[in-house]
């Protein structure tokens, strides 16, 4: 008999755990940087030296950091079910964990593009991506991250994935930042639906949902206990 899907959306409370840094603060700051100076189009062509040096740092810190309990239980639960993984983080700690099916929406931290084309994608060994980094056609290199402002690449491929799940999880993340947080609209009303995360997001228009009102790893602990008495 066929596994049943799981589709777990995850986002950087999960990372949090890690020791990764969520994406903005309360004041609107990344680190200590405005978003706009960061994670823009803009910002990049200001400053790319800027740029290249925020995201050197948080690759130094990405490979500082461990997955956690909550990395590992998505894991053990491919034992079980079909698990696929659509994160808005950009590390690399589902994959380093050992999930196998993982969607970056936002891009990947340990990979670079061209400025010019943006198909021609590099992986970086260790931490530093320089000004003076080119791509095979001579233009400089950028972090292969989905800055604010741009499209999002994998989202309609997240969109269907969505549309296929048996159970839906929202793990570490509170739905408020778009194109990510309207897959749960494409979940079919009669899919369970679990949402993990310590503040419980505003989205009581959608059908069949339990609320596990914890982080991340405890949350998951919690769940693999009821996935295990419903759908043993």
């Amino acid at each position: 008999m066929s596994k049943k899907k799981l589709v777990a959306l995850t986002g950087a409370g999960i990372s949090a755990e890690s020791g990764i840094a969520t994406f903005r603060d309360s004041g609107g700051l990344w680190e200590g940087h405005k978003v706009e100076d960061v994670a823009t189009p803009e910002g990049w062509e200001r400053n790319p030296k800027l740029v290249l040096d925020f995201y050197n740092e948080r690759r130094k810190k990405a490979l500082e950091s461990k997955p956690n309990r909550g990395h590992e239980i998505l894991v053990e639960l491919e034992k079980q079910f079909d698990v696929t993984i659509i994160t808005q983080n950009v590390d690399d700690l589902h994959e380093r964990v050992g999930s196998t099916n993982v969607i970056h929406l936002h891009g990947k931290l340990f990979e670079s593009r061209s400025t010019i084309n943006p198909s021609l994608i590099y992986p970086i060994e260790g931490w530093e991506l320089k000004l003076g980094d080119l791509c095979e056609q001579g233009s400089q290199l950028r972090p292969n991250i989905v800055w604010f402002g741009e499209a999002v690449p994998m989202i309609e491929v997240a969109s269907i994935i969505a549309s296929t799940a048996d159970i839906f999880l929202v793990v570490g993340t509170s739905l408020l930042v778009y194109p990510a947080a309207g897959l749960i609209d494409y979940v079919p009303d009669r899919v369970k639906k679990f949402v993990i995360d310590p503040q419980k997001p505003d989205i009581l228009h959608v059908p069949n949902i339990e609320f596990i009102t914890e982080k991340g790893s405890v949350g998951l602990a919690k769940l693999k206990s009821k996935l295990g008495l419903s759908f043993s």
